[in-house]
């Protein structure tokens, strides 16, 4: 296996707009650089479950992408989630998700990665309301022809 092909904001913003769900739910990419990035995900009422806090799956999916993102800034752009556990510590509300990921540890096929993610509304402090850890995997074949 080759080494990774360097992924910079731009890159990760092309694979970030390429992916359906995240134009779904409206994920930007707020910060990419070396070990980490972070995503938001502006909060609306369609993302919401019974009780009008956001949903655990935004919560999850966010945790997941973001994690992902992180371990490409070290393995490249070709990289496939390969398990991640979340922690929930509060009900999500606010105007915004922020999930912070940050690489915890490295080798040249795989990532251990890191993720706060808190709720943000203007005006108030940040809430933090989930935690999670994933590892990553970098894949050999090219991820387009799956």
């Amino acid at each position: 296996m080759s080494d990774p092909a360097p992924l910079d904001f731009d890159m990760a913003a092309k694979v970030l707009a390429a992916q359906p769900f995240a134009n779904l739910v409206g994920t930007e990419l707020a910060a990419f650089e070396t070990g980490a990035a972070t995503l938001i995900v502006p909060v609306r009422p369609e993302l919401a479950q019974q009780f009008g806090y956001v949903h655990g799956g935004v919560l999850s999916y966010l945790a997941d992408n973001a994690i992902t993102f992180a371990a490409g800034t070290v393995l490249g752009a070709n990289v496939l989630t390969g398990g991640f556990s979340v922690t929930y510590l509060r009900p999500a509300r606010g105007d915004r998700l922020r999930a912070v990921a940050t690489v915890a540890g490295s080798t040249r096929r795989q990532a251990v990665v890191n993720c706060v993610i808190t709720a943000e509304s203007e005006g108030s402090d940040p809430v933090q309301c989930a935690l999670a850890q994933g590892t990553v995997r970098s894949v050999e074949r090219d991820l387009g022809d799956s």
